[in-house]
């Protein structure tokens, strides 16, 4: 598994000022981020894996970061990728497609071949961001340019059309 030790040379490697934030109590999960570094949820990044069926009957599993206040919809993934099932990954996919625990993915060191989404409502100031490290008592903090100037995913809006509907999706009439 990658651990907040792989993640601090990947950053030392690119020159980006980071910290590694020791926890005083574990995560189970990013959701607690906020409450763990006392941040406001937008600044505090989470890593959601999804498997996507695509129409023609292919599964794919992608990666979607966003904040952690606002987690991404299976309908708006689904409307982004076009596809006709999205949901979220198992904890043994999560595990052997990211080599990271489930629920702790850090965006950084994914594998290339797994895509990833960037929710493009994540703030771009100056100010720092937290996200996981992949380990329950450490906490990565940065800022969010830096930290989207060495992601190779695709910033991308994740808002949909309307709540539990993809894009140009269309109701059914009874």
């Amino acid at each position: 598994m990658k651990d907040a030790l792989a993640i601090h040379r990947r950053l030392l490697a690119h020159q980006i000022h980071h910290e590694i934030v020791r926890l005083p109590r574990p995560m189970t999960c990013a959701e607690e981020l906020p409450e763990a570094v006392r941040a406001a949820p937008e600044r505090c990044l989470m890593v959601t894996v999804l498997e996507v069926t695509t129409w023609v009957g292919h599964d794919v599993v992608v990666a979607v970061a966003t904040p952690v206040s606002s987690p991404p919809r299976p309908g708006a993934v689904g409307g982004l990728l076009r596809a006709r099932q999205v949901r979220p990954a198992r904890a043994h996919v999560v595990n052997a497609t990211t080599d990271y625990a489930a629920g702790l993915v850090c965006p950084l060191l994914l594998p290339e071949s797994l895509p990833m989404y960037i929710d493009d409502r994540l703030p771009t100031d100056g100010e720092p961001i937290f996200t996981t490290t992949g380990e329950r008592h450490t906490v990565l903090s940065l800022r969010a340019l830096d930290l989207l100037g060495v992601l190779p995913g695709k910033m991308v809006n994740l808002r949909g059309s309307r709540p539990g509907r993809p894009r140009g999706a269309v109701a059914r009439q009874h």
